[in-house]
């Protein structure tokens, strides 16, 4: 048998582990993301067949990406034969790439262009017209890579068959996304969890929102019922102009006075859903925040504040090391492990400290934990973002996007966490994937990650002054006369703040 071939018992585990993470991301697309759309994709056979496809190329791309960091902790902790983990790594790494490169990107173009509300043509040559579609986007794609200096070695194979050059231009999309991601959250964070940023909401504030919803509901249901009225009005006079149009010229004037009216009170129901909505948003973040200004006296409260502390040092140290490393073009070269365990013998005075050793164990344990906070964040993340873009999208269209951002972050953290496994468990991921640049990744990840963080920062100083505003309508809404709800009704007119006078500006706008 050769070297790099696997064992049966060997190739036994394996297959059941992809069973195993087949099971979880099928079920976690069942439960999760298409559990409101049951009835939708079970009573269209079309749509049933769409998020079937959908579904099982989600779950190949988790369950791939989930083997792939498997085999990395297998690797730390010398679980299976050596030649097994080596071939399964590169089917893993094959099996993904061809994912996120051919097939996904083809099946969401074939979705697309066999649509039912799209063209007759489009949906008869749905097929051709969809390779036709990935042959420009793959030409684009190979093409944005050559701007990027991907390969260490001069005489590296550029195929496009090849691994490597495929893992480095996918490597410059996904760690792109990741760096963007860890800029927001470095700075957003800190804001959220800390109690100095929480502010105080009362419940004076709470009941002028609510009363100001109330209001609002009222007038757009009494708006809704007059217009219900005049549309039948008009369609009875549309009826009537068809009869005697040419006998009674006021019956043409009394059905285009009734289209105005009609029209107008239509463009007042908009405004105060508009509204409504608005202020409704408004009052979930203000129970939010209640929520939690109440949290803060509680030893659970305390608790998360003390880790908001700890992670916000972090981030800061996160920020401060990316400004250092762009500025004195320093590429780390120790993990982290062993880094510190080295100053623990070095400056700790611990002599008798076998670093080898520990740094395996302790190299075990952080990368399950980094595996860990990676997979719960993406789908998290992947919940959120589903919920958020299935109101305008087609659900399957949706999941075959998230697989694929899926499959180029997993794709990604392989390349970055290179650098946090000491030198002997690189070999699983350098052997592979040898003539990848890596260092170019990190410098690329520093720079995208204190500019996004740099952004970010102005981002939440807007919206904190936002909220801040917001506080003061409120205040200012407690002592104010009610809002001129009788002039709207006599028009279109502005209603002022739900929360005092002055333009409406809870929610980030104006309306």
């Amino acid at each position: 048998m050769a070297a790099d071939s696997p064992h049966l018992l060997d190739s036994l585990v394996l297959g059941l582990s992809l069973a195993a993470f087949f099971l979880f991301a099928w079920v976690f697309l069942v439960k999760q993301l298409f559990r409101d759309y049951r009835r939708e994709l079970t009573t269209g056979t079309a749509a049933s067949e769409r998020a079937t496809g959908a579904q099982v190329l989600f779950s190949l791309t988790l369950t791939f990406s989930l083997t792939l960091f498997e085999l990395i902790i297998f690797e730390i902790a010398d679980i299976l034969d050596r030649g097994s983990r080596w071939f399964y790594w590169k089917v893993s790494l094959y099996a993904i790439l061809l994912l996120v490169i051919v097939v996904l990107p083809f099946y969401q173009f074939y979705l697309l262009l066999s649509h039912p509300k799209g063209s007759r043509f489009a949906r008869r040559h749905r097929l051709p017209l969809a390779g036709l579609a990935w042959l420009v986007y793959f030409y684009f794609f190979w093409r944005v890579g050559e701007k990027f200096p991907l390969h260490s070695a001069a005489g590296a194979s550029r195929s496009w068959l090849a691994i490597e050059p495929a893992m480095a231009r996918v490597g410059v999309f996904g760690v792109t996304i990741m760096a963007i991601l860890s800029g927001f959250g470095a700075v957003n964070s800190p804001y959220t969890t800390l109690f100095v940023f929480i502010r105080r909401v009362t419940d004076d504030q709470l009941r002028t929102v609510e009363r100001k919803l109330l209001q609002t509901d009222k007038l757009l249901a009494a708006k809704r019922a007059r217009l219900a009225t005049e549309e039948t009005r008009a369609a009875a006079a549309h009826d009537q102009r068809g009869l005697v149009r040419r006998a009674f010229h006021s019956v043409s004037q009394a059905t285009g006075l009734a289209d105005r009216t009609a029209a107008g009170l239509r463009d007042e129901a908009r405004v105060l859903e508009a509204l409504a909505q608005q202020i409704r948003a408004d009052l979930d973040t203000l129970h939010y925040e209640k929520g939690r200004y109440e949290d803060t006296a509680t030893l659970r409260g305390q608790y998360f504040n003390l880790l908001g502390y700890v992670f916000s040092a972090y981030c800061v140290y996160k920020v401060v090391m990316a400004f250092i490393n762009i500025a004195f073009h320093r590429i780390g070269r120790t993990d982290p492990i062993t880094y510190g365990l080295t100053l623990a013998v070095t400056h700790a005075n611990v002599r008798h400290l076998d670093v080898p050793f520990w740094s395996q164990q302790l190299s075990f344990w952080f990368v399950g934990v980094m595996v860990v906070c990676s997979i719960r964040g993406l789908l998290v993340q992947i919940i959120k973002f589903f919920r958020a873009f299935t109101r305008t999208v087609s659900p399957a269209n949706v999941v075959l996007l998230l697989a694929q951002l899926m499959g180029v972050y997993f794709l990604s953290s392989v390349l970055l966490m290179r650098m946090s496994l000491p030198p002997e468990f690189r070999l699983i991921i350098q052997d592979v994937l040898g003539t990848v640049e890596f260092h170019f990744y990190q410098r690329w990840f520093d720079v995208i990650f204190l500019v996004s963080a740099l952004a970010s920062m102005v981002f939440v100083y807007f919206v904190h002054q936002a909220q801040v505003d917001t506080q003061r309508a409120l205040a200012f809404g407690q002592e104010a006369e009610e809002a001129d709800w009788d002039r709207f009704e006599r028009g279109l007119q502005p209603v002022g703040t739900p929360y005092g006078d002055g333009p409406i500006r809870l929610g980030g706008g104006e309306l």
